[in-house]
């Protein structure tokens, strides 16, 4: 048996792109690249690699995953690190909600705008189950250019004010007519 509707990462297979996804367009695709974390409870920063895919399945939404592991100084994958998955939902004029699940067991909701190359987000609320560490806020960037996706998160959590969290450089990994 075969899905019916399967999602894409392109404009050229799958489903047509819905109007109001048209200011998120460019950022259709699977990306992947390396980065550099930390936050003030850590010890030292760390190293990880990480995979973001966003596709559509023809309706006014993105579907959203990313998952990451961390690597030596070498680049060989150490162990799996964050993973997520959501939905971005986009209205005409570019404003857009984000919906962001972990496995930590922890919810957030973003809203922001997305505006030329950017996406802007800041959280919205945030839930979280009665075992997960506690998350107060947090604000994502992601910024097309130089011939990538560049991705920042900044976080509020366990008793510290907003602090740089993760920092990534990604490059397009699906060309474009390909699709999962």
């Amino acid at each position: 048996m075969t899905t019916p509707y399967l999602d894409t990462h392109t404009m050229q297979e799958g489903p047509a792109l819905h109007p109001w996804l048209l200011p998120v367009q460019p950022f259709l695709g699977i990306w992947r690249g390396r980065g550099k974390g930390g936050y003030p409870t850590l010890t030292e920063d760390f190293a990880y690699e990480q995979e973001i895919s966003l596709s559509h399945d023809g309706r006014p939404f993105l579907r959203y995953e990313a998952r990451a592991w961390l690597i030596d100084e070498n680049g060989t994958p150490i162990r799996p690190s964050g993973r997520e998955s959501g939905w971005f939902r986009v209205a005409p004029d570019g404003y857009l909600e984000a919906l962001v699940n972990h496995p930590t067991g922890i919810s957030e909701i973003y809203v922001g705008q997305v505006s030329g190359p950017t996406i802007d987000l800041a959280t919205h609320e945030v839930t979280r189950t009665p075992l997960a560490k506690e998350v107060v806020s947090g604000r994502r960037r992601y910024t097309l250019g130089d011939g990538g996706l560049s991705y920042e998160h900044d976080l509020e959590a366990v008793g510290r004010p907003t602090s740089p969290h993760l920092s990534a450089h990604l490059r397009r990994v699906a060309e474009v007519g390909e699709s999962d």
